[in-house]
């Protein structure tokens, strides 16, 4: 696993001389088409390959029934990835979705349909946005178990800004659906 680097450093792009703050960020990850558990860990992979990046966390591996999907989807599995940036949220977003791309992600404007890979930005720092594009924190992280559960297990004391401490948002909406997946492991480099 990469080293967390010191939280009180602010890295500086050396072309503008620009300082940036490094970033908790919370990335949820999510398959349910094809070879699942190899399409999360070639997300794990590729965001840990991204550069201004330094994966800190990777959470067990869950097996989720849809939520809100079409009927005979099947299920999901879902991780949760913690990582420190000194990236732009718009950039992150950006790389969130070229990472879904690579992995045959198609938008059929189905809310909710099954897909290759699901990679969405949960937080990044105290960041809050709310235009066309992103939306900070993710509006619907703290009612949904396959994203609060897996975060608690790794971040304990993580709060969604403004919402709530993850582990009590967890506790509250619950576990049901979710099934832990011992057998199936997310490897860091």
């Amino acid at each position: 696993m990469s080293e967390t680097p010191n939280p009180n450093y602010v890295d500086s792009d050396t072309l503008t001389g620009e300082m940036r703050p490094i970033r908790r960020c919370v990335i949820s990850l999510g398959s349910n088409l094809g070879d699942r558990l190899s399409k999360l860990q070639g997300a794990v992979d590729t965001l840990s390959d991204t550069p201004e990046v330094w994966l800190t966390a990777v959470s067990s591996v869950y097996e989720t029934a849809p939520v809100d999907a079409p009927e005979g989807s099947e299920p999901f599995l879902n991780a949760i990835v913690l990582f420190d940036t000194t990236l732009p949220a718009h950039t992150l977003l950006d790389r969130a979705h070229a990472v879904e791309d690579a992995f045959g992600r198609e938008r059929d404007g189905v809310p909710n349909s099954p897909r290759t890979l699901d990679v969405d930005l949960i937080v990044v720092g105290e960041r809050r946005a709310d235009d066309d594009d992103l939306k900070l924190p993710h509006p619907r992280a703290h009612e949904r178990g396959f994203v609060l559960v897996p975060w608690a297990e790794i971040e304990p004391d993580a709060e969604i800004p403004g919402v709530g401490p993850v582990a009590e948002l967890a506790e509250k909406v619950g576990s049901s659906g979710l099934l832990l997946r011992d057998d199936l492991v997310l490897e860091t480099s």
